[in-house]
């Protein structure tokens, strides 16, 4: 069914790109309608004729983000188009570095410090992202990861199926925000004190095969396996879109990128098709990919 993807968040953080890939995959994109024609748009009684993509942001004409989750609600109430709430977030830091990157003037902060209108944007946005039904958070996210993410979770070929995504991560640098469950692999055997392995990742069959030694690696991925099995057809039939299982370890390298890797197969076996995502590996193979807008 044709459905209805309204994209904002913090500006800065990855709604312009989201737009543009949208568009690439067949979604008929338009940004920053004024207040009362987005309404409209909504209200229309004739559902458009292929995905719709809507940008909104701190700089569209006459937006009252309070307003706005209430006409989503009563759009949800009366029309059978299904239509989601796409929220983009990234952490003050990167924000206020990436407008000095581009020398851009922030939306809210024309005559201000960059770091003055970030803070007035969050206090204007808060009532969008707690209505979301997706969160995004770019600050370690590359475009090339975004791409492939939003082109999964939004993809017109994503319509009625449980968006799967397995996530590895550095617990060094915070657990993923958008994490649904958490698994812990600090455990197994660590690769970084392998002097020959410290360099690899847990793509490379070399350092796989040094953490499938582990004594309890099998008993680990098959409990996993046991778990999730019966988990993944419960969320789908509750109407969850979308699920993110992250895997952790120490640096986000070795044990968690090779547990992630073999979860993924294994869920592949099964008929499921998963996502798989490395967020503390560099993109490339060492060269970080530009990040999203």
């Amino acid at each position: 069914m044709t459905r209805i993807v309204l994209v904002t968040g913090m500006s800065g953080a990855g709604r312009s790109s989201c737009l543009k890939i949208l568009e690439d995959v067949g979604y008929e994109a338009v940004d920053n309608l004024p207040f009362q024609l987005l309404t409209r748009v909504l209200r229309s009684d004739e559902p458009p004729e292929r995905p719709l993509a809507v940008g909104v942001d701190s700089r569209t004409r006459g937006l009252v983000p309070g307003e706005l989750v209430r006409e989503i609600e009563r759009f949800r109430a009366e029309a059978p188009t299904p239509i989601r709430l796409v929220f983009f977030e990234c952490d003050d830091d990167v924000l206020q570095r990436r407008y000095t990157e581009s020398r851009r003037r922030h939306p809210l902060a024309q005559d201000r410090p960059v770091t003055d209108g970030i803070a007035r944007e969050r206090v204007l946005m808060a009532p969008l992202k707690a209505a979301a039904d997706l969160v995004i958070d770019t600050s370690a996210t590359s475009l090339t990861d975004l791409r492939r993410r939003i082109v999964a979770e939004l993809g017109p070929q994503a319509e009625g199926r449980l968006t799967l995504t397995l996530l590895s991560f550095s617990f060094r640098n915070g657990l993923p925000r958008e994490a649904d469950i958490v698994f812990d692999a600090r455990f197994l055997a660590n690769p970084h004190y392998v002097e020959a392995l410290r360099p690899l990742t847990g793509l490379d069959p070399a350092v796989r095969r040094h953490v499938e030694q582990d004594p309890d690696w099998s008993r680990t991925v098959n409990g996993l396996e046991a778990l999730l099995m019966p988990l993944l057809p419960r969320y789908r039939a509750e109407g969850k879109s979308y699920l993110t299982i992250a895997i952790g370890c120490t640096g986000g390298r070795h044990r968690s990128v090779a547990l992630a890797e073999e979860l993924a197969e294994r869920l592949r076996a099964a008929g499921w098709r998963p996502l798989v995502v490395h967020r503390d590996l560099p993109a490339g193979g060492g060269e970080t990919a530009d990040p999203p807008r």
